[in-house]
């Protein structure tokens, strides 16, 4: 009887260890991401640290500012009825969509273009921002465009972006050397390591605001639609992030943040 009440109590409690493993680790709302928003009482948005006019930390006050920070604050104040309630975790191209798939964060507004490619890991919102890829070189630089990207010319990129795919397809003769991220890349062309940068316009127009030494050439060559990107199969997620697009645009709020940001009205 000893030994038969011994091996039930070593049952039970393997039976009470499962159910305990079972309930640890991340927990996840039945109802998807927005519920566990409202449970946790804030949202967590995966958004760039490196980018000047979109996501950029100033390393003095540790303060992240741009134009998707400040998408992000929206979507906190239509969710939780305050612009604060939002926690930003950088993101990089490469970590971004392994980040939201391991359910660290809620959503990704990064800088990231819509492509049929992703369009397979996660769901995208519409289009938020129209961006186009280009190149920035230094002032004086006998690269003028896509053309001038032939044998011996080496050319900036991040790692996990469009860009990187794009300019090998565009310029196959040229060397690509990618980097981490954006701030990486730029100071490498600062160090005469390359003789372009490339990503979207947007991107190097905060380079070149950065330091006036550089400038965009070339004009755009590539379509790079923004979206913000959801857990795949989160339509209600989808809906929520959408409505609060159009009702900014509605409301022009969206054109006050964008013209701020990028000191032009959008077209």
């Amino acid at each position: 009887m000893k030994k038969r009440s011994y091996a039930s109590l070593l049952l039970i409690l393997l039976a009470a260890c499962l159910a305990l493993a079972g309930c640890g680790g991340k927990k996840e709302a039945k109802g998807g991401t927005l519920e566990a928003i409202k449970a946790r009482g804030k949202i967590i948005a995966g958004v760039k640290y490196d980018t000047k006019l979109f996501g950029l930390k100033d390393p003095a006050t540790g303060k992240v500012e741009g134009f998707d920070i400040d998408i992000a604050k929206a979507l906190a104040k239509k969710i939780l009825g305050d612009e604060n309630k939002v926690e930003l975790k950088e993101v990089t191209s490469k970590t971004r969509i392994p980040l939201l798939q391991n359910g660290d964060i809620d959503l990704i507004i990064a800088t990231m273009t819509i492509t049929e490619d992703r369009k397979k890991q996660v769901d995208f919102s519409d289009v938020y921002f129209k961006a186009g890829q280009s190149l920035l070189v230094k002032k004086g630089s006998p690269i003028k465009g896509l053309e001038d990207l032939k044998k011996g010319i080496k050319v900036l990129a991040v790692k996990g972006s469009t860009s990187a795919q794009n300019i090998r397809e565009k310029a196959p003769d040229a060397t690509v050397l990618e980097f981490e991220n954006y701030q990486d890349a730029f100071t490498a062309l600062k160090a005469g390591q390359g003789d372009a940068l490339t990503t979207d316009n947007a991107i190097l127009l905060g380079m070149q605001k950065q330091d006036p030494n550089y400038e965009l050439v070339g004009g755009n060559f590539t379509d790079e639609p923004y979206g913000i990107a959801i857990k795949k199969g989160d339509a209600e997620f989808v809906k929520t992030v959408n409505d609060l697009l159009k009702e900014m645009k509605e409301s022009g709020e969206y054109d006050k943040l964008y013209e701020q940001w990028m000191g032009v009205k959008p077209e």
